[in-house]
């Protein structure tokens, strides 16, 4: 078999769309004959990033050393944190070809939560990604992004898929009752409380999801459930009770829970921003305007067996392809 060294500054067993990624292709590629192996911050110490623990501080000893035992075919760095910041340095002094992924808008959330301007913290994604011989990112609208922005490589879009073993329609009936659900990390940068203030009558508002401002949302907004972290056939009954599942985020680059929610014939709510643009096909998936309410109603009148349909063309072994594809 083949070896994929894949760095990443995210444990294994982390919820997010990064972690979900790595794990659904990597079952593809354990069938083409390529076997992952990781280089994360479970293989050091490692702290917390101060207000936003998602992210995981580690000190990469003898990261060189590292990488010539496990002697990989393919090296990709998945994320520009400190392990991806000392793959890239060491790759770079022995001269050995790499490709990166940019998953994350992580300018606009540096600023959102510890205020750097964007402006630095592009200069130094520029820097990051400047070496890599190709740059997956995750729609056309992040390459046209990325090339706005002044990145000079290759860069691909790479798709995302959904586990329909998991995520599929159910056999009860939806409620009476309007059902709202949300699903995300509950943290300053997601525009949550958009989704909180909806003013729908009536509606029964689910955020599904923890983080670090979930205590100061849950006093805040009385009328929201919060339920906290669900996964698998759990999380997929959130999505199958929902008439409409609402995406306020702008933030994202792609939004793996909307063709979640999809493969669940559940429509979803969004704002025209990049991550839904790219996913959700106008009037037949889901909605988008610039008013979230007038999104959701609209949303809520669309034929649940047209969304499951328009969701097919979702699946990991199409993400998978497309990575292995563009290995170095």
């Amino acid at each position: 078999m083949k070896t994929v060294l894949i760095v990443t500054d995210n444990l294994k067993d982390q919820i997010n769309g990064v972690v979900t990624t790595y794990k659904n292709i990597e079952a593809c590629a354990l069938l083409d004959g390529y076997n992952f192996v990781y280089v994360d911050p479970g293989r050091f110490g490692y702290i917390d990033c101060p207000k936003y623990n998602e992210v995981k501080i580690a000190y990469p000893r003898k990261m060189g050393q590292i990488l010539e035992e496990i002697r990989p075919d393919h090296i990709h760095i998945a994320t520009e944190g400190p392990l991806g910041l000392y793959a890239r340095r060491y790759l770079s002094l022995v001269g050995r070809s790499y490709n990166t992924a940019y998953h994350t808008r992580f300018p606009e959330g540096i600023k959102k939560i510890l205020g750097v301007p964007e402006s630095i913290t592009w200069k130094y994604v520029k820097w990051f990604h400047a070496k890599s011989k190709k740059i997956l990112t995750t729609t056309d609208t992040m390459v046209r992004e990325l090339k706005d922005k002044g990145f000079k490589g290759e860069v691909i879009p790479w798709t995302r898929g959904v586990d329909r073993s998991i995520f599929h329609p159910g056999d009860s009936e939806l409620s009476k009752r309007m059902i709202l659900v949300c699903v995300s990390r509950v943290s300053k940068e997601k525009n949550l409380e958009q989704f909180f203030e909806l003013d729908m009558p009536g509606a029964r508002k689910i955020m599904v999801g923890d983080g670090p401002m979930r205590k100061e949302y849950e006093a805040r907004y009385t009328d929201v459930e919060f339920v906290g972290f669900k996964t698998g056939h759990e999380l997929a009954e959130y999505y199958r009770m929902a008439h409409v599942f609402v995406f306020p985020s702008v933030w994202e680059t792609f939004g793996i829970v909307m063709i979640e929610a999809m493969a669940c014939g559940t429509p979803v709510a969004a704002f025209p921003a990049p991550g839904p643009l790219d996913v959700i096909d106008e009037g037949v998936t889901g909605c988008m305007h610039d008013s979230l309410k007038f999104a959701v109603m609209n949303a809520s009148l669309l034929d649940r067996t047209k969304v499951l349909e328009g969701s097919q063309r979702w699946n990991w072994e199409n993400a998978w392809l497309i990575f292995k594809e563009n290995l170095v």
